[in-house]
């Protein structure tokens, strides 16, 4: 048996082919190059996903921690626009550069463990990988975890071997990166310490004090967490272990395996599973050790799927998992035939270029329009620019003290990253607290004061604290609304929770973005309405009942519907306190028809029986014939538009149908 510090010094890899280390390099430079060119060219053109404004609003008030995150993510969005700009690829450049850094660690980690030849490779799967490939693009806090696993793993892979202060310094660093990136950190310590425990090596490196100091330094980078949530009953710690889960057992967790074998690619999911079976029986402890990390991860959030969170996306929760059997790929592929490789390798080739393909239409304003009413429309990302642009323009008619009010935290995060405002008031709003915003929007003082009488949908009412600073005087007060920020059978409820709040509203100014798909309401409070309360001010005609917007439907023709060139359109539309005077049916924007309106519909009256006040119910129906033979057959946008008694006018979400020839 050799002496000990020969046994557990590093291992040099054995000497390699020059020419084939040359070749794997060369396709690791080419790929490295064309994926971070098109990262750059995605990322400077996707319009900001709303996590990612919220981001951004944070990084404007500087903190250790908030209730949805950690610090990091928001300091690092604070440095991006400082250094590069406000606009969004400033805001990205930050991650886009320590997304950059992925690749080139599995490079090292990898050629450290198991050769030249086998790193470079590894780091090619890891551009391939769809879900690496593309991290930077959004300004999200995966890729600081990212970063931060491959730090450990490289920390934990040579002290395996051997312990040192300089990999215990790693460990470290990557431990307190990690700390100040995510709660969904915890899930990798806990992956490291049952490889750790699992193997003769790892549980022989635990009993090294220097090990345990670099885990004190990085449970030290806990502490700002920790702090906040003592000091705010828990709340963020509340929303990502309790609230946002239903923790009861469902089967959607069956959805796990489709999605990640689609995202990281069939063959390469497959190859992956292959690299972590064949690695737990394998005689090397970083093999074991990477297997057992990478197959904790992926079986965990597996398994987390048939009790946690279904409505937001989680998809890209076992990354940290991958990371690790990545390195052992290599290996795996080797065994296979060349054609398999080669199947392999060109099939996550093609699922990169899809997710790049997808991002690219997203940031297309004529892509999402067509988009529009399907299931994959992409609505965090559409409609903020003509939001912010509406707001602008009504703020000049109004006056340039205007204040502005988002009717959720999406919007005042949005339309304050266009108009660069981080003081935008935030109404209590159920969003607010199904994302773990409120809590924060309340400390910063920025929870718009409303009436105690009533409260958001299925929310109780809370006031802005007493600390909060005062609003500067203002003529008006320009309340941005989200029409489609809640359930449409909860729209009304919410329209009329408004009017409990703010007293009588004004008419609204709509904006209708890529065919009605996004819609806002712009209402101007005269700056004398106070919360709850009604008034009275220059231009507001506010003067009687509080009259929302109006609330429609079209019945026929569905959505996607084949009609003749002459069709039936039949619906029904509510209007509180005044009723619906007009209904006019448009093709692609364009008036073919006024509707017969004040039909009987007893459904209609007993559905919103108890919360509807229109005056007109049961006769809320409408009826059109329309002629469309003048138009080109295939795809048309049907759509109408409203007219209140009130004089109010209000268009509609369009809805596709396909007219057919004579």
């Amino acid at each position: 048996m050799p002496p000990e510090d020969e046994r557990l010094r590093d291992v040099s890899p054995t000497p390699e082919d020059p020419r084939a280390i040359a070749r794997s390099r060369r396709a690791f430079l080419v790929l490295f190059s064309l994926v971070l060119l098109a990262k750059v060219a995605i990322a400077a053109h996707l319009p900001l996903f709303v996590d990612e404004a919220f981001y951004w609003l944070e990084g404007q008030r500087l903190a250790a921690s908030y209730s949805d995150l950690p610090g990091l993510t928001a300091w690092l969005s604070r440095l991006g626009v400082e250094l590069a700009g406000h606009h969004a690829l400033g805001l990205r450049t930050p991650f886009l550069l320590l997304a950059a850094c992925v690749p080139w660690l599995i490079v090292r980690i990898t050629a450290r463990q198991f050769g030249a030849v086998a790193g470079w490779r590894a780091g090619a799967f890891a551009l391939l990988l769809p879900l690496s490939g593309t991290l930077g693009v959004l300004a999200l806090p995966d890729v600081a975890l990212a970063v931060a696993t491959l730090l450990c793993l490289d920390a934990a892979l040579r002290m395996l071997r051997r312990v040192s202060w300089a990999n215990a310094l790693e460990l470290a660093a990557g431990l307190s990166l990690g700390a100040l990136g995510h709660y969904r950190f915890a899930a990798i310590i806990g992956a490291g310490l049952v490889a750790f425990a699992m193997l003769v090596e790892g549980r022989r490196t635990l009993r090294d004090a220097r090990v345990w100091v670099a885990i004190a330094v990085g449970a030290a980078a806990w502490i700002p967490l920790v702090a906040w949530n003592l000091e705010n009953a828990d709340a963020g710690l509340r929303f990502q272990l309790v609230d946002r889960h239903p923790w009861t057992f469902h089967l959607d967790g069956l959805w796990f395996i489709a999605i990640q074998c689609a995202l990281v690619t069939p063959l390469l999911f497959i190859a992956l599973g292959a690299s972590a079976q064949s690695g737990v029986r394998d005689a090397s402890a970083p093999r074991r050790f990477l297997s057992i990390f990478g197959g904790f991860i992926v079986i965990a959030f597996f398994l987390l799927g048939f009790f946690a969170d279904t409505e937001r996306v989680s998809f890209h929760w076992p990354l940290p998992g991958y990371l690790a059997l990545l390195m052992l790929l290599p290996a795996t592929l080797a065994g296979w035939t060349r054609r398999w490789r080669v199947a392999t390798s060109a099939v996550a080739f093609v699922g990169l270029v899809a997710v790049f393909g997808y991002l690219t239409a997203v940031s297309i304003p004529s892509v999402r329009a067509q988009a529009a009413a399907g299931k994959w429309y992409p609505a965090n990302f559409s409609g903020w620019e003509p939001l912010a642009d509406a707001v602008r323009t009504m703020r000049a008619t109004l006056g340039g003290s205007t204040r502005l009010v988002a009717g959720d935290f999406k919007i005042a995060a949005e339309v304050g990253f266009q108009l660069e405002d981080a003081d935008i008031e935030v109404i209590d709003h159920p969003l607010n607290h199904k994302h773990g915003r409120a809590p924060q929007l309340r400390l910063w003082g920025l929870e718009a004061p409303t009436s105690r009488a009533a409260a958001p949908i299925g929310m109780p009412m809370r006031e802005s604290p007493s600390t909060a600073p005062a609003a500067p005087p203002a003529d008006f007060r320009l309340l941005m609304v989200g029409i489609d920020h809640v359930k449409f059978s909860a729209l009304l409820r919410h329209y009329q929770r408004l009017c409990e709040h703010l007293g009588p509203l004004p008419r609204a100014r709509f904006v209708h973005v890529d065919h009605g798909q996004q819609r806002f309401a712009l209402f101007a409070l005269p700056r004398n309405q106070d919360a709850g309360g009604s008034g009275s001010g220059r231009g507001s005609n506010i003067a009687g009942p509080c009259v929302p917007p109006a609330i429609a439907h079209i019945n026929t023709p569905e959505p996607g519907a084949r009609v003749g060139p002459r069709f039936v359109v039949e619906g029904w539309a509510i209007q509180d306190h005044v009723g619906v005077a007009r209904v006019t049916i448009t093709l692609d924007g364009r008036p073919v028809a006024e509707a017969t309106t004040g039909l009987s519909n007893a459904w209609v009256a007993g559905f919103w029986k108890g919360r509807s006040r229109d005056p007109d119910h049961p006769n809320v129906a409408f009826r059109a014939e329309v002629d469309a033979s003048g138009l080109a057959p295939g795809r048309h946008w049907l759509g109408m538009t409203l007219r209140g008694r009130d004089g109010s006018v209000q268009e509609w979400a369009e809805r596709p149908i396909d007219v057919g020839a004579r």
